[in-house]
């Protein structure tokens, strides 16, 4: 559910997300979170519009919830980042000159970084052919992005694939490359202080820590640089590639990465099943004192739960309250809340990022 775009109403809607996830942690004797803050405009680093067509021109559009037949057209979009509104009206212009680009083309992606960097999809209902390419490449030269064009069974990449992302935490710079079509966290300035948090939170730790979910390896860097190793997991394939590229890109040589879901490394930590994709690691040989996990909106099943108990220390971020404090409840018994914040990722809507430090008892 989205709430008005209104920067005057942002401190009260945050206060209402503080005191939901409060609500939640409550029967927790959690601690008061951290509230972190969202800048009150510009703050998503990513777009996706549909055009629409109205006398031979396509509009960029977005539709109210449940009803996708009556566009709103837009010429900005001032939720986004400043590079996605600068780069609207000039991408528009360009499909407006150009048939080959315009011909079928029914949806716009923007993907940006706080370091500037961009790259623009463009989707269509037909085969892209030379002529739509020369086009193409024309107008991603005139933007200064990358752009991808795709259509049904075509994938053509005009300069590179991913973007590229610079952020510090502790003083240390980590260089990210966030791959076209992947997940990435919409929110560049909100995750700067997801990463700060936990790296704080974590602490620097003499042990091992072992991450599920760990996607493009947004965490997994600064975590890497607080612990003796690090054993990660992801199923995602272009996330695995992108996490790869991330670790050699910043030198950070102590992370063994496995693609197997949570599901499948909870069994090859209970030798219930060996798996290929662990071939040459050791898995005795980890100390793990510390278990770091940011799962889907499902949260974790149960038995993925019933195995990060084995942990001294849990570091969960969570993008659903609401299963997040299922997962503690199953947790409750052997574990306390130490910390708790609230990152504000998605303002003007219900939707809430929040972390927690949960401890052994």
């Amino acid at each position: 559910m989205s709430r008005p775009f209104d920067p005057a109403t942002y401190s009260a809607q945050l206060e209402a997300k503080k005191t939901r996830l409060q609500e939640l942690l409550a029967p927790f004797q959690a601690p008061p979170p951290d509230v972190f803050e969202s800048p009150h405009e510009h703050y998503r680093l990513r777009a996706e519009f549909r055009l629409w067509r109205e006398n031979e021109e396509r509009f960029y559009a977005m539709f109210a919830a449940g009803d996708k037949h009556t566009p709103i057209l837009i010429d900005e979009f001032p939720v986004a980042s400043q590079r996605i509104n600068q780069l609207m009206p000039r991408l528009k212009a360009g499909w407006q000159a150009s048939g080959a680009l315009s011909f079928k083309l029914f949806q716009a992606e923007f993907l940006t970084t706080l370091a500037g960097d961009a790259l623009i999809t463009l989707a269509y209902h037909r085969p892209l052919d030379a002529a739509w390419q020369d086009a193409a490449e024309r107008l991603a030269a005139d933007l200064g992005v990358s752009l991808v064009g795709r259509a049904r069974g075509q994938r053509i990449v005009i300069g590179r694939d991913y973007v590229e992302e610079r952020l510090e935490v502790a003083g240390r710079e980590f260089r990210y490359r966030q791959p076209e079509g992947a997940f990435t966290q919409p929110n560049g300035e909100v995750n700067r202080k997801m990463l700060g948090w936990a790296y704080e939170a974590l602490g620097s730790r003499d042990d091992d820590l072992l991450e599920l979910y760990c996607g493009n390896g947004n965490f997994t860097l600064p975590l890497a640089t607080r612990v003796r190793r690090v054993l990660a997991t992801e199923i995602s394939k272009s996330s695995v590639n992108a996490a790869l590229a991330n670790l050699a890109d910043n030198a950070i040589d102590n992370v063994a990465l496995v693609r197997l879901s949570a599901e499948e490394l909870t069994q090859a930590l209970n030798e219930v099943r060996p798996f290929r994709r662990l071939a040459g690691i050791d898995l005795k040989s980890y100390a793990f004192g510390s278990v770091f996990v940011d799962p889907p909106r499902a949260g974790m099943d149960r038995d993925t739960c019933e195995l990060t108990r084995r942990f001294a220390r849990i570091l969960y971020i969570s993008c659903n309250p609401e299963t997040l404090a299922a997962n503690i409840a199953q947790l409750h018994d052997t574990h306390r809340v130490a910390r708790c914040a609230l990152f504000d990722q998605f303002p003007y809507t219900h939707h809430m990022e929040s972390g927690v430090l949960l401890e052994r008892r």
